[in-house]
């Protein structure tokens, strides 16, 4: 039997700093204050977000106090953490938009009415000095010693000076708040440690450090993001969800299970039904175990017995005769260069045949079934 302490220190981490402290503060039965902090620079939360969410959680349910951090001050610099480039920065009305989706997303996995929730807004941006005080804390040095940091020099584009301040300015967050522990991806390590640096300086107790790896994305390579459009989000429709976890790299499983769920891998069944599994689990948590179910069967029913969708949405066309690649952009509304290429690829099927020529003259009629790639499918509707 896997002890509470053992999941919270084990489960999904790739390191802690200094384990043996934290370890010790947990035996105590201290109530803890842990940090996440999170900037809203997007408006939709994906799974790869929800693993230190979940290890947040996990805290939280042993009795500990989750403290979430909005950068909605830092979101405004921009987190340089494994940047090859600057990242744009914010405007302030952005930023309160990306904020309301992401917290109701968030919600889906804290209980945020037992969450203490902040704004890093609040002695971030109050007081223009607390720059000053900041940049005294930490030499030009200390700063330039991140990878990340060094790799952009190297190739002759080193950083802002405002993004140096951005670790000062996360690690000013956990002396705010009087952290304990705080947890970031594997790409925050060097902000991490700035916290315990601060809280030093600031003649408070070190944060504990709980780093988490960043999950690859559907690709099975790179992290999971919607610039790759590898991602699943949080709130796709469930027959997404479920069909784009059915459709992850078999090496994957085993991470998926241990960073996106509670559960442990079934080993003593195939990848495949260890994917249903998966997929009804993750859909379940997000939507419902009935939307789950519904997901699962819709997924068997079209991609294993090989049948159309129930549901498919109708898309009217304007002529009886056209180009192969004049009918994938007019029903899907893809640009004529991805049209082009899914062809190629032969991931266009129009009434059971395959298209593989974007230049063919085809001849559609109302019913027909298009389908683009695994997972899309349109009915058509001739306009007389």
């Amino acid at each position: 039997m896997v002890s509470n302490i053992d999941r919270l220190l084990n489960r999904g981490v790739e390191e802690v700093i200094e384990k043996s402290s934290l370890e010790k503060k947990l035996k105590s039965g201290k109530k803890l204050r842990i940090k996440l902090g999170i900037d809203p620079t997007k408006p939709d939360i994906h799974l790869g977000h929800t693993v230190p969410l979940r290890k947040l959680r996990q805290f939280q349910e042993a009795g500990h106090k989750a403290v979430l951090i909005i950068g909605d001050f830092t979101a405004q610099i921009g987190d340089p953490s494994g940047r090859s480039e600057e990242r744009p920065p914010l405007t302030e009305r952005e930023v309160r938009k990306n904020l309301k989706n992401y917290l109701r997303q968030a919600g889906k996995v804290l209980d945020l009415k037992k969450t203490e929730i902040r704004y890093n807004s609040e002695w971030l941006g109050c007081d223009p000095k607390i720059f000053l005080k900041l940049a005294a804390l930490a030499t030009s040095q200390q700063i330039l010693e991140r990878d990340d940091f060094q790799k952009r020099f190297r190739e002759g584009s080193g950083p802002t000076l405002l993004e140096m301040m951005y670790p000062l300015c996360q690690g000013y967050d956990s002396v705010m708040v009087k952290a304990d522990v705080e947890i970031g991806g594997t790409d925050q390590k060097f902000n991490l440690l700035m916290g315990r640096r601060l809280q030093r300086r600031f003649n408070q107790p070190e944060q504990d450090v709980i780093t988490l790896p960043l999950i690859e994305g559907t690709d099975g390579v790179r992290k999971m993001s919607k610039s790759f459009g590898n991602y699943i989000g949080l709130e796709e429709k469930p027959k997404d969800m479920f069909g784009k976890i059915m459709s992850i790299p078999d090496p994957l499983i085993g991470r998926y299970f241990e960073f996106l769920t509670d559960q442990e891998r079934p080993e003593s069944v195939s990848p495949y039904n260890q994917k249903l599994l998966l997929a009804e689990i993750i859909v379940s948590a997000y939507h419902s175990q009935l939307a789950a179910v519904k997901a699962r069967e819709e997924f068997l029913r079209v991609f294993s017995r090989k049948e159309v969708p129930n549901d498919l949405p109708a898309v009217k066309i304007d002529s009886h005769q056209l180009t192969i690649l004049d009918l994938v952009v007019a029903a899907s509304g893809k640009s004529r260069s991805e049209a082009r290429r899914l062809i190629s690829q032969r991931a266009v099927v129009l009434s059971e045949r395959t298209c593989s020529d974007p230049a063919e003259n085809v001849f559609p009629h109302s019913g027909d079934i298009l389908k683009i790639g695994k997972r899309t499918f349109y009915k058509l509707q001739i306009k007389n």
